[in-house]
């Protein structure tokens, strides 16, 4: 039996630490859009260094882009590009599903 290429890809990219959460937590932000502080902000047991790793990791996949601006001041954001719109949306149905059977009384380990 072979493994399908197609979800080996996927799961290449959701399987690996907090990348499912970045998108999804971007997929909540007005226009698809935050700034570092604010992601590291509200993903707080992610480390500074793992967020920029993984920021960069997503930037490579063609998930999200990076902008800066540099009007008044420089400015960074990470944005969703369509391609992570896309994935985003595959990723309601999972949440779903763990809404169903997730205990939510389990702790963390």
């Amino acid at each position: 039996m072979q493994i399908c290429p197609y979800l080996e890809y996927s799961f290449s990219i959701l399987g690996k630490k907090w990348n499912g959460l970045i998108l999804h937590y971007l997929s909540l932000c007005e226009n698809g859009s935050a700034h570092f502080s604010d992601i590291k902000r509200d993903l707080t047991d992610i480390t500074s260094r793992a967020l920029s790793l993984k920021l960069t990791e997503l930037i490579d996949y063609g998930l999200i882009e990076k902008k800066v601006t540099a009007e008044p001041a420089v400015t960074i954001s990470y944005d969703l590009t369509d391609k992570g719109h896309s994935l985003t949306a595959a990723l309601v149905p999972i949440q779903k599903w763990a809404q169903q059977y997730e205990n939510p009384s389990r702790k963390e380990e």
